[in-house]
């Protein structure tokens, strides 16, 4: 009786603990992650940067840097990966080089 009692115990010491990790694995994302964004803004963004950058629009999030409101990532038709990030209006405020793109720098 008193072996079920710690067994059981230990099963859920065990839950506990893995569930722990799922949690800190989750939530150690570095402070550059930005949730993405769907919806009919995310749609116009996308669309008003592919119109200006073609290629494919592997993301759209909510932005701030460099004055701008929307960032979508771009891989352009040459392989290479931009952030166009665009004003309120969908205008194009600034086009940078992903630094995740074959180590190439911003």
């Amino acid at each position: 009786m008193i072996k079920r009692k710690y067994m059981a115990i230990g099963g859920a010491a065990l839950a506990l603990g893995a569930g722990g990790v799922g949690v800190a694995v989750a939530g150690g994302e570095s402070g550059d992650a930005k949730e993405q964004v769907s919806g009919p803004g995310a749609d116009q963004a996308r669309a008003a940067a592919l119109a200006h950058h073609p290629g494919t629009a592997n993301s759209v999030e909510r932005d701030s840097e460099n004055g701008a409101t929307w960032e979508v990532e771009i891989t352009g038709t040459d392989g290479k990966t931009v952030d166009v990030r665009l004003d309120q209006n969908y205008k194009v405020v600034t086009v940078e080089g992903d630094g995740e793109d074959s180590g190439e720098g911003k």
